[in-house]
């Protein structure tokens, strides 16, 4: 008996926006909006690392009373570079850069954003920005904290101070070429169908994060060229020393700064919403007032930026305004909160791992929302401005619940960027770990706080131990928790389970074509007739 062995041939991957092209200079000079958001994540995910370097360089160095790691400016330094690549290089870009880069146009049913090459510039000034962070550090680093208070950074020379400025206002364009074609695409590019009122919250989210993109940052590179010319010619416009008046300075970054918060807090929660409404399979709670709240967060957050300021010798009357208007802030936000409860009410809830990314941004935002409310409130700011409790609330609404609400996000949608399956056992170990890493971190720094314990000293009263050893012991947890993230993330891409286009069950146009999609994201232009979250008729 004759046995005839058939030889197949080899099937071709089919193509899609990794594979289409290749070599370095076909991502270089990419105009692929999927393309330059990869381009993005391996950027963030440095700085990322970066910071979290430094951040744990100052825990070490709290481990005891005395300072007996680095010398005091050092430790200055070191705190104030922490600030600037957390805040301008990871903070700020993480969602919009990447998963909104990667995300809207497949939302809107678009085949780009309307202007790729802008959108490709954004991420060059990006990394030119970060070339001249690097610079600062390996010329000394910078000691004025991430703020560039003045007269810190007007009036000493030696201190790199327009180097790292520079940073940060030319990081600054790339939020606001960012924004700009968030806006217009969302306006002039949605698919036929796709009305307001269909869009995916996240859309919404990212929408309200644009529109304070591209009007506050302007006012923060205001703020900085002056800081520069003021060093350079010596015109008096922040240091009294020479006319100059630092208050100023205070109202130009932050009110900034405030609405920055937002630009980074508001992309959080489009990508929970669109988390929480997948894995309990019903439509988001009052949808309307969830859409509407973001556009209400961006609005109010460009009121509130005297709240920072109530020490610092303004009008007790004007004082008085400007905390009633921190504490009206608080309503959209708190609508978003009962608005996703009441979604998880008698939801059919899957604790897949971003699901549980999203009960961490839950937990933690609430905490950092009601702290804000303590900081709002002129007599209690008095009291607790410049101490661990700004340190803590800072940390519970920006790492704590951006970082949950961007892993979340990353999460949920890394089958769609990678057309691989990430381990989900480990991926829940990575979120407990992190978040129960996060509460024993800056928990205690709300006690440490309230005590007196000012931020920004490497030297404290003894009996302040106990409670700084918690912190550097949750800050090491926290870190293998994203370690161990960075591993099984990097194991998937290679050894994963090939993804399906729709492994979630997930509502959104994004789900509706292939993992990973395609260069031109649709084969032809799709037709929306449903509205928004139709999760009921998907699973009938």
């Amino acid at each position: 008996m004759t046995t005839t062995t058939v030889v197949l041939p080899a099937t071709k991957a089919p193509s899609n926006y990794l594979n289409e092209s290749h070599g370095l200079a076909s991502w270089l000079l990419t105009k692929d909006h999927k393309r330059i958001a990869l381009l993005y994540l391996i950027g963030v995910t440095f700085f990322f690392g970066v910071g979290g370097l430094l951040a744990f360089a100052l825990r070490l160095e709290l481990l005891t009373p005395a300072s007996d790691l680095m010398a005091l400016d050092t430790y200055n330094k070191v705190f104030t570079m922490h600030g600037i690549v957390m805040v301008f290089f990871v903070l700020i870009p993480a969602i919009p850069a990447i998963l909104g880069n990667f995300l809207i146009p497949l939302m809107l049913g678009a085949r780009d954003l309307a202007f790729p090459r802008i959108n490709l510039l954004s991420w060059y000034c990006y990394v030119i920005a970060g070339m001249l962070l690097l610079y600062t550090v390996i010329a000394g680093g910078v000691d004025t904290g991430w703020t560039f208070t003045t007269p810190l950074s007007t009036r000493f020379v030696n201190t790199n101070v327009i180097s790292a400025g520079l940073a940060a206002f030319v990081a600054g364009f790339s939020s606001i070429f960012t924004g700009l074609n968030f806006i217009v695409t969302i306006h002039r590019m949605r698919a036929p169908g796709l009305t307001w009122f269909r869009l995916p919250l996240f859309v919404w989210a990212h929408y309200s994060a644009s529109i304070v993109m591209v009007l506050a940052t302007p006012v923060v590179a205001i703020a900085i060229v002056l800081v520069a010319l003021e060093r350079l010619v010596g015109i008096g416009v922040f240091d009294p020393a020479i006319g100059g008046d630092p208050l100023l300075f205070q109202h130009l970054f932050w009110f900034y700064s405030h609405p920055a918060v937002y630009i980074m807090l508001l992309p959080s929660m489009g990508v929970i919403s669109e988390i929480i409404a997948c894995f309990t399979r019903k439509r988001i709670f009052g949808y309307s007032a969830v859409a509407f709240s973001s556009v209400a967060i961006a609005v109010f957050g460009f009121f509130v930026w005297e709240h920072h300021m109530f020490i610092m010798g303004v009008s007790q009357y004007s004082a008085l305004v400007f905390s009633l208007l921190t504490m009206l802030v608080a309503v959209p936000s708190a609508i978003k909160v009962f608005n996703w409860t009441s979604t998880l009410y008698k939801g059919s809830i899957s604790f897949e791992a971003p699901m549980i990314y999203a009960f961490c941004f839950l937990g933690l935002f609430v905490i950092g929302g009601c702290t804000g409310v303590f900081l709002g409130t002129v007599g209690m700011d008095v009291h607790l401005t410049e101490t661990y409790f700004i340190v803590a609330h800072f940390h519970f609404v920006m790492v704590g619940s951006v970082i949950m609400g961007y892993l979340g996000g990353l999460h949920f949608w890394w089958p769609k960027i990678t057309g691989r399956m990430y381990p989900e056992a480990p991926a829940k170990v990575a979120a407990l770990l992190i978040f129960v890493g996060f509460f024993f971190t800056f928990g205690p720094q709300f006690i440490l706080g309230y005590l007196g314990m000012p931020r920004r000293y490497a030297v404290y009263p003894p009996e302040w131990q106990v409670l700084n050893i918690f912190s550097t012991a949750g800050a090491t947890v926290m870190g293998f928790g994203y370690l161990l993230t960075m591993v099984y993330l990097g194991w998937s891409l290679f050894y994963g389970p090939v993804a399906g286009a729709n492994p979630w069950r997930a509502y959104g146009l994004e789900w509706q074509t292939t993992s990973p999609p395609p260069t031109e994201n649709f084969a032809q232009v799709p037709m929306v007739t449903q509205e928004a979250y139709d999760y009921a008729s998907m699973d009938r």
